[in-house]
C-alpha cells in the first residue's frame, strides 16, 4: 500500500479504541469521533474472558487490565429486614478468579485511551450526521465541522449506533427487548461491603448495590420488567423520575436509601435491556463493531469480550485483504457469526436469572442457594455455558503476516 488507507472510527469507548490499535499497528491512518466532550465516566463492571483474554495479552495491556481487577468474591440475595436469604460465590456469577476478569467500564476506556491517544487523532464533542459514499471513499458529514472524506467508516458507538442507523435504517429494526430496564450509578460504600455484592428481589424486580474501587465506592443497581416505555434517551431527570415511580413504594432492604443516592448521582446510567441482531453488519464502505453489530445485553457479561474479540478480527481481516474492504468485511463477519450468537445465548439466561416473576421463585431460588450440594451443581453448569461461549471462535494470528 503505497499510501495509508484512512479509517473514521465512531465511538470512543471499548470497540473503538480496540480497532484503532490493531489498525494503527497495521498500517492504517485512524481518526475517532466521539459525540461527549471527553471520555464517558461512571457505567458499571464489565467482565473480559476466553479469547478477549488472549486479545488483551497480544496488545500487551494484559497485566494492566488485571491489575484494576474488582476482586468480587461473593453475591449475597437479602430479605427485606436486611438479612442474608441466600449467598454465592462469584465464580457462580460467571467470574473465574485468576481466570475470567471483572473491571469497571472506565478503567477499561482509560487503558485502551492510553494505548491509543499518541498515534490516534481523537476528536471530541462531534458526531456524524451523514455518510456519502462516492467514487473516492465515503465522504462524512459532521455536526461541528467540515465534511471529510475516508476509505471506511466503522461504527463502534454502542447499542444505539449512530453509524447503524444512519447506514442500515431505524434501531427498532434489529432490537430485540428482553422485557426490563437497568439503571446503575455510583453511591458512597455505605454498608461497607467488602469486594461483594447484594441484591434484594421483588417480583418483577431487583435492587443491589456492590463495590468498586477497592471498596471506596458502591455502584447501585435497579432492575425491572416493563413494556416498553417511552422516554427521551437524554434527559437524564426523566430516566430517575421513571425510577422512582417503579421502586418509590418499596420499603425492603435499601430500596429507599438507594433512590435517594441515585436522585444527587452525577453517573446516572439508564437504558433497557435488549441485543442487536442484524442480518449482515457490512454495507458499503461501513461497518460496525461491538454492540452497534452484535450487542448481547448489559447482563450478560459479554459485550466487552465480544468487542475486543470483533475489533481483533476486523482489523486483522482488513489487514489480510490489502485494504479490500468488501473482502474484510465479508471474511470478518464469516468468522465472527457464530460466536456471537452463542455469545448472544449467555445474554438470554442472565436476564432471565436477574430478576425473579413470584414470591415462590424467590423462596425457591433462596433455598437453593443454602444448598451446597446445589450450589455446586449450579456453578458448574454456569460455568461450562460461559466458557463455552467465551473461547468459541479460534483466533488467528495477523500480527506476523506480511502486510501491505
Amino acid at each position: 500500500m503505497t499510501k495509508a488507507q484512512t479509517i473514521l472510527i465512531s465511538g470512543a469507548s471499548i470497540a473503538g479504541p480496540a480497532l484503532a490499535y490493531w489498525l494503527i499497528k497495521y498500517g492504517f491512518e485512524v481518526t475517532i469521533v466521539e459525540r461527549a466532550p471527553e471520555l464517558r465516566r461512571g457505567g458499571y463492571g464489565v467482565d473480559i474472558r476466553g479469547a478477549a483474554i488472549s486479545v488483551l495479552e497480544r496488545m500487551g495491556i494484559l497485566e494492566q487490565v488485571r491489575a484494576a481487577d474488582t476482586h468480587m468474591t461473593g453475591v449475597y440475595f437479602m430479605n427485606k429486614d436486611g438479612q442474608i436469604a441466600g449467598q454465592m460465590s462469584e465464580a457462580s456469577m460467571g467470574n473465574q478468579q485468576g481466570l475470567d476478569i471483572e473491571i469497571m467500564r472506565d478503567d477499561l476506556t482509560d487503558i485502551l485511551y492510553r494505548l491509543t491517544k499518541d498515534t490516534v487523532r481523537y476528536i471530541w464533542g462531534d458526531s456524524i450526521t451523514a455518510i456519502v459514499e462516492t467514487e473516492s471513499g465515503a465522504e462524512v458529514h459532521f455536526a461541528h465541522r467540515k465534511p471529510q472524506t475516508f476509505d471506511f467508516v466503522v461504527g463502534a458507538d454502542g447499542l444505539h449506533s449512530n453509524v447503524r442507523s444512519l447506514t442500515f435504517g431505524e434501531e427498532a429494526q434489529f432490537k430485540r427487548s428482553l422485557g426490563c430496564y437497568i439503571s446503575i450509578f455510583t453511591t458512597p460504600n455505605y454498608l461497607k461491603l467488602d469486594h461483594s455484592q447484594q441484591f434484594f428481589t421483588v417480583p418483577g424486580k431487583t435492587v443491589g448495590m456492590y463495590s468498586a474501587r477497592d471498596n471506596t465506592e458502591a455502584k447501585g443497581m435497579f432492575i425491572f420488567q416493563s413494556p416498553a416505555l417511552k422516554y427521551d434517551r437524554h434527559d437524564v431527570e426523566a430516566q430517575k423520575e421513571l425510577v422512582v415511580k417503579v421502586f418509590g413504594n418499596e420499603t425492603g432492604w435499601e430500596t429507599q436509601k438507594l433512590i435517594h443516592e441515585m436522585t444527587d448521582a452525577k453517573d446516572f446510567y439508564f437504558d433497557e435491556i435488549c441485543q442487536i441482531h442484524m442480518p449482515t453488519w457490512s454495507k458499503g464502505r461501513v461497518t460496525l463493531v461491538g454492540d452497534a453489530a452484535y450487542g448481547p445485553s448489559p447482563l450478560s457479561g459479554q459485550g466487552s469480550s465480544l468487542a475486543i474479540v470483533g475489533a481483533y478480527v476486523l482489523a486483522g481481516e482488513l489487514k489480510e485483504a490489502n485494504g479490500d474492504f468488501t473482502k474484510a468485511f465479508t471474511a470478518y463477519e464469516q468468522k465472527m457469526r457464530a460466536f456471537v450468537q452463542k455469545n448472544q445465548k449467555v445474554g438470554l439466561v442472565a436476564a432471565g436469572g436477574m430478576i425473579e416473576r413470584s414470591n415462590f421463585k424467590i423462596r425457591v431460588r433462596n433455598c437453593m442457594l443454602r444448598v451446597p450440594f446445589l450450589m455446586t451443581f449450579m456453578y458448574k453448569a454456569v460455568m461450562k455455558m460461559i466458557s463455552k461461549a467465551a473461547n468459541a471462535i479460534e483466533l488467528e494470528d495477523y500480527r506476523n503476516r506480511q502486510s501491505f
